[in-house]
């Protein structure tokens, strides 16, 4: 049975017109997990604060992640909120591409426990008059 954050992924997949079918999911809420929460360690990167940004709004495919990082690497942005703290799983969605062949993208995504974190450092961020 889906996870609150894979059915939010796979509802963002079917919401833009995409055959979606969930078929893996790389990462998982860290209750389902046991496993304590790590801290987000913050950053002050554009390229991040606009993923960041996003991801808070809705879950991303990689080639909209890429447009909103302002990069052609968006897989290196997550790994990089990766090793600052974050989750960011990636599910991957069954679709078929412009020849009809079955490909397996990514929609990366937060989990409850990302967006506390990131919360979190927001709060911590402001009462330090960071902006």
């Amino acid at each position: 049975m889906p996870g609150s954050d894979e059915a939010l992924a796979v509802a963002a997949a079917q919401g833009s017109g995409e055959l979606a079918q969930v078929v893996s999911q790389h990462g998982s809420s860290d209750e389902a997990n046991g496993k304590a929460a790590a801290r987000f360690l913050g950053t002050d990167n554009p390229r991040h604060m606009r993923v960041i940004q996003a991801l808070m709004t809705r879950p991303l495919p990689r080639e909209q992640l890429d447009r909103v990082a302002g990069c052609s690497n968006g897989p290196d942005i997550v790994a990089e909120l990766r090793r600052r703290g974050l989750k960011a799983p990636c599910t991957r969605t069954k679709k078929q591409d412009r020849d009809g062949f079955d490909v397996l993208p990514g929609v990366y995504h937060l989990t409850q426990g990302d967006r506390r974190r990131v919360s979190a450092w927001k709060r911590e961020r402001a009462s330090k008059g960071q902006a």
